[in-house]
């Protein structure tokens, strides 16, 4: 067993939805990004990369690369899981934060657990899905930033 810890940050821009775990989300705000700007599935595809010691996010998908200018998250995250298949792991399970002001998430947390295993060929019951407010603190709470945060636990292939 190994376990992998994701981390990513994005500011908040004008207009929605807001793409969260490959989910579009009414919203008057959208994460600003590179790629799609999907805070979540960053944040899953740098724990699965992490579990497996296989870097991170940037340095599969650099942001100096323009293949990756406005790329689907989905698509990163199945290619790292990919990788870390191919490095004799599979997913155990996964537990997900999801820290942002508004919208409230309560609504769309099953449907974001679902296509997040989906999108990895897991069962649902695998991908944990929480949602924090900044409590209007910090840049959480002024919703100039969305965050997410994951752990991963991964096994050795049979």
């Amino acid at each position: 067993m190994r376990v992998g810890i994701g981390h990513d940050t994005h500011r908040l821009g004008q207009g929605g939805p807001l793409r969260l775990g490959g989910i579009d989300i009414p919203h008057d705000r959208h994460a600003i990004g590179h790629s799609d700007g999907d805070v979540l599935l960053h944040a899953i595809t740098d724990a699965l990369l992490g579990a497996a010691a296989l870097g991170d996010i940037g340095e599969l998908f650099p942001d100096t690369d323009e293949s990756n200018r406005g790329r689907d998250s989905a698509e990163m995250l199945q290619l790292a899981h990919s990788a870390v298949r191919r490095a004799g792991y599979e997913v155990v399970n996964l537990d997900c934060i999801i820290f942002a002001e508004r919208p409230r998430l309560s609504l769309y947390k099953d449907a974001i657990r679902r296509r997040v295993a989906a999108v990895l060929g897991l069962d649902a019951s695998q991908v944990g899905i929480k949602a924090k407010t900044g409590e209007r603190v910090g840049e959480v709470g002024r919703e100039e930033v969305i965050m997410a945060q994951c752990a991963a636990m991964v096994r050795s292939l049979p």
